[in-house]
């Protein structure tokens, strides 16, 4: 670390009290002194704040400082043993031979990087060097063929701890070390000696690969193929619809699903012995860290209690404010308003389309924990090409309403045993550039939602009940989609999905089997409605605007009305948790 005030004692005691330290605003007391005499009425009882480490290091000017090189890494013993530990890992899993260099096969160059990896509060967790192939060299046909490998969606692994919710199951976390040593290359590639590590005498050799190094164009797959053989051939059963799915079940009701995100893994189930045995098991099989409840994941943090999973991104949307400046802005109840409408060209001038990409950017990935600004940020996610500045002052006014929302999230309450419930609408030829629509939708078991979206209809709707049914139409699909995924969790889905739209019209087209004048124009694409209907996938009900949630990613609402929605899809503020705890 690296300091920028020479005057550091308050932090240095601050960080030897621990990770969170309780800071108070007023005088401390010295011990035997006057003030122990002060009687209970004249104690100021103003509830104490805690900070992180984070805030503490900020406070004092201090950073984390990365070497940039090897040669600046080597003169700190802390980065010389975690390159030392890379390459222990690389030999342990057997990666590499060292073998003459081939006269036929190019040589790929590696480079040493350095990352610092922070807990949730900021402290320093470990100092970790990555051993990285200089992949961009590689060629296709020659050096990799295929490269995809998929990972768990969002969607997903929010379903995932909805389910547990539902179910009052826990939720446990592994992570595989260096993750990508593990995977078996089909390939024949040859890398360079890493600085620091020349053997002495072999200086003209180099290294075939035998497994794949993080950098190579195939490691991600290679890994896959690894992980999803080793849990086939331990009984797992993958997922027809998500790729990165599997479970095992034992008799009828005792099982254990697990979801794969590269190197993460998370697992829950009814049987705790199977998640005992699959947790041994994967530690024999893998160099692995043990985690234990799961408590952050892909930048969410999770909280799990005996009354609710509550997931949030608190960190994350704090540094975002930090980053553009607005960390002391004036907070707004909602992300836009309803009157003011955005369109490509209105005259404001145009701004720099790199900051204005990282704004809108961001704000999509806060999205992951975050229905309530949905909308907001996939509406200015249509102007990345051409922004203004009253786009990017409207970005702005998004960031200003996540500032007076931090401490909000997604709550789950555990117990709530109602089936898969979904919601869709419609604003109609909103967009004030093509006079498209906006469809929503939104899909819970009774608590918070799960699965969401909002986007841009392809097509000019004609009328609200044509808006309407090509959202239900959308919705459909995902509720489909939804159905076999729980399916799989062994959550059978045997009555039909309730769908609910507040357009009385858009229900009588799905059920009446006759083409009027003003609807026989429909993509016939968005008719699939009315086979699911018909085979009994989702029914379709009426319910009034006011209740309908999905409304909140359709179009910008008044504050009374947003925030009850809001209060609906399940986002609310740790601080209303029953039993709430601190962040």
């Amino acid at each position: 670390m690296k300091e920028a005030d020479e005057d550091s004692d308050s932090m240095e005691q601050a960080v030897a009290e621990g990770s969170q330290t309780q800071l108070t605003d007023s005088p401390l007391f010295e011990s035997g002194s006057a003030s122990d005499s002060i009687s209970a009425s004249q104690i100021d009882h103003t509830p104490l704040r805690y900070r992180s480490l984070s805030e503490i290091y900020e406070r004092c000017h201090v950073c984390i400082v990365e070497p940039e090189s090897y040669y600046e890494a080597a003169q700190d013993e802390a980065w010389k043993k975690a390159m030392k530990d890379e390459i222990s890992m690389i030999e342990k899993n057997k990666t590499w031979e060292l073998v003459r260099r081939p006269s036929d096969k190019p040589v790929i160059g590696v480079k040493w990087v350095y990352k610092t990896k922070l807990n949730l509060d900021g402290s320093v967790q470990k100092n970790k060097a990555r051993l990285v192939a200089k992949g961009y060299a590689q060629k296709p046909g020659i050096d990799y063929n295929e490269t995809f490998a998929p990972v768990a969606r969002l969607d997903t692994i929010r379903t995932l701890i909805a389910l547990a919710a539902k179910n009052k199951w826990k939720l446990f976390q592994l992570d595989v070390k260096s993750a990508f040593l593990n995977g078996v290359l089909e390939e024949e590639v040859y890398v360079d000696q890493p600085d620091g590590f020349i053997v002495q005498g072999e200086e003209d050799k180099v290294y075939r690969l035998h497994k794949a190094l993080y950098g190579l164009k195939q490691a991600p797959r290679a890994w896959y193929g690894e992980i999803d053989s080793y849990l086939t051939l331990c009984g797992f059963k993958k997922s027809t619809s998500e790729a990165t799915l599997y479970t095992k079940w034992r008799k009828s009701s005792e099982m254990i699903i697990v979801s794969i995100y590269v190197d993460d893994i998370i697992y829950t189930g009814s049987c705790q012995e199977l998640m005992d045995d699959f947790k041994s098991d994967m530690m024999l099989k893998y160099e692995m860290t043990d985690l234990g409840l799961l408590h952050h994941f892909l930048g969410m943090g999770v909280m799990q209690t005996e009354e609710y999973i509550f997931i949030h991104q608190r960190k994350y949307a704090s540094s975002l404010l930090k980053k553009f400046g607005l960390q002391d802005c004036k907070s707004v109840s909602t992300p836009l308003v309803p009157s003011d409408k955005l369109r490509k060209e209105d005259g404001s001038g145009t701004v720099d389309e790199a900051q204005y990409r990282q704004v809108v950017g961001s704000l999509l990935y806060l999205t992951a924990t975050r229905p309530d600004i949905m909308y907001a940020a996939c509406l200015l996610s249509r102007f990345m090409h051409c922004p203004t500045n009253k786009h990017l002052g409207t970005a702005k006014r998004v960031l200003r309403y996540v500032r007076g929302t931090l401490d909000f999230g997604l709550e789950y309450k555990k117990g709530k045993g109602a089936i898969l419930m979904g919601f869709c609408d419609s604003d109609w030829s909103g967009s004030e550039d093509d006079m498209k629509s906006t469809s929503g939708y939104a899909f819970t078991f009774g608590s918070g939602v799960f699965s969401w979206s909002s986007v841009k209809q392809q097509c000019v709707a004609l009328s609200t009940a044509e808006a309407e049914y090509i959202s239900a139409s959308e919705a459909t699909a995902q509720a489909t989609w939804l159905r076999f995924v729980l399916e799989d969790f062994g959550e059978m889905q045997t009555v039909a999905t309730p769908m609910n739209c507040d357009n009385t019209s858009a229900i009588a087209i799905t059920k009446n089997p006759i083409f009027h004048q003003k609807t026989k124009h429909i993509n016939r694409r968005y008719h699939f409605i009315k086979e699911a209907l018909q085979q009994g996938v989702i029914e379709l009900l009426h319910c009034p605007t006011k209740e309908q949630i999905a409304d909140i990613f359709t179009k910008a609402l008044a504050r009374e009305q947003f925030s009850y929605l809001r209060e609906l899809l399940g986002v609310k503020s740790v601080h209303n948790l029953k039993g709430a705890v601190s962040m």
